[in-house]
């Protein structure tokens, strides 16, 4: 083990990962190149071991790779894309991206430059607890999804009249009404001697509420297809109705409980105050939000980090007079997934968000991208009331808005 003191850099990508360490002199002793892999995490830690490295530089806090290295005992320092490209200047003015000179700067800036960077920590329990807690639900959902449409399936073939008569068919009143009535022999009670009493009764029995007349219930249940099965198979398909309709609500209630421990959490979280307070947030996008971006401010040093982190900034790949600028697919899908489903829905609760998603769609955009571009802009509001631990005000944050309007 080296007796004079070392530092790494690490410049990573979803395919391999560039390794330089450098001594206290910024002599290079060490470069590899592994893949990213399980053996290519180890040769990095069996590297750094060997050198005595202690603190490594990276572009970016989150992934496989920081976690691996802060789990293995090393203090990870995250240098942002931005600043790597202003230190390669430097070492010459060609301005090149090439990932082991990258991971060269990275070294070399740990060594001349350590405290200018913080040490990324792990999230609290806090923070991780949350984030077990919103990631379940969305499983719950995918079951829920397939559970529904197996439930769909069997009512086309068997009970077509079920299908339509209320707004959703995995809401409370629909499946309510499914396990009173699973195949059409049994729903023609409601419809028999021609009349709506019983339909009445049964709605008003039931506390149903919605904007269906028993009327409109009743002519849809008579104008229905028939149902192609009788018999033994009308038997089987009941059987099947019921099943699917218990498990859908057991999947329901599950949903609920976890969404009221969701905002137990949230409430508990010094950070909540922050997420809650975006427009449009509410409880669940805002306990996600929180959860995917963690609580440790290192990790994101400015807003472009956040941003790219998120998925919602392009990758841009830039050599000589070379640009490419791509969809980013290497990043928090979680945390992209959140953070597009906010802003999406920002435009309704603010002025500078309706404009900046409308200029985009008639720059041609599509909306899934126009989105994109949103919520990029929102992140920059995010991350400073983020990083100063400030609920969001209209009035303290709107020149930041302003600000993003003139540079557009």
């Amino acid at each position: 083990m080296q007796a004079t003191p070392t530092f790494a850099g690490i410049d990573w990508s979803w395919q391999h990962h560039a390794l330089c360490i450098v001594d206290e002199a910024g002599q290079r002793i060490e470069e590899a190149t592994v893949s990213h892999s399980r053996p290519g995490r180890a040769k990095i830690t069996t590297l750094l071991h060997r050198y005595g490295v202690d603190r490594v530089g990276i572009e970016r806090a989150d992934g496989p790779v920081v976690e691996h290295l802060i789990r293995d005992g090393f203090h990870v320092v995250v240098i942002s894309a931005r600043q790597v490209k202003s230190l390669r200047a430097r070492y010459g003015a060609a301005g090149n991206k090439d990932d082991r000179f990258d991971a060269f700067v990275l070294a070399d800036a740990l060594r001349t430059d350590a405290g200018r960077w913080a040490i990324v920590q792990p999230d609290t329990a806090e923070t991780i607890a949350l984030r077990m807690l919103v990631r379940a639900p969305q499983d719950l959902v995918d079951h829920r999804i397939a559970v529904h449409n197996q439930l769909l399936a069997v009512l086309q073939h068997n009970f077509p009249g079920a299908i339509g008569l209320f707004s959703q068919l995995d809401i409370p009143i629909s499946l309510t009404f499914l396990r009173r009535f699973p195949t059409e022999a049994k729903a023609a009670w409601l419809t028999a001697g021609g009349g709506e009493l019983r339909m009445v009764h049964w709605l008003k029995a039931n506390h149903y509420c919605g904007r269906h007349t028993p009327a409109r219930l009743v002519e849809h249940l008579t104008n229905a297809a028939t149902g192609r099965v009788a018999g033994a198979a009308a038997d089987v398909s009941e059987v099947i109705v019921l099943t699917l309709v218990d498990l859908l609500t057991t999947l329901r209630e599950d949903q609920s409980r976890l969404e009221v421990r969701i905002k137990e959490a949230l409430l508990a979280h010094p950070d909540g105050p922050i997420f809650q307070s975006l427009p449009r947030a509410g409880t669940i996008r805002a306990a996600t939000l929180l959860a995917e971006i963690g609580d440790c401010r290192a990790r994101y040093p400015d807003p472009a980090s956040l941003a790219a982190a998120a998925g919602v900034a392009p990758s841009t790949r830039q050599s000589g007079k070379f640009l490419h600028v791509a969809y980013r697919r290497g990043c928090n899908k979680q945390l992209r997934a959140a953070l597009v489903d906010w802003a999406q829905d920002t435009p309704r609760a603010n002025a500078w968000a309706r404009d900046t998603y409308d200029r985009a769609r008639a720059r041609g955009h599509r909306h899934p991208h126009a989105a994109r571009i949103l919520a990029q802009g929102w992140t920059r509001i995010l991350w400073r009331c983020w990083q100063e631990g400030v609920p969001y005000d209209p009035d303290r944050h709107g020149r930041l808005n302003d600000l993003q309007q003139e540079a557009a």
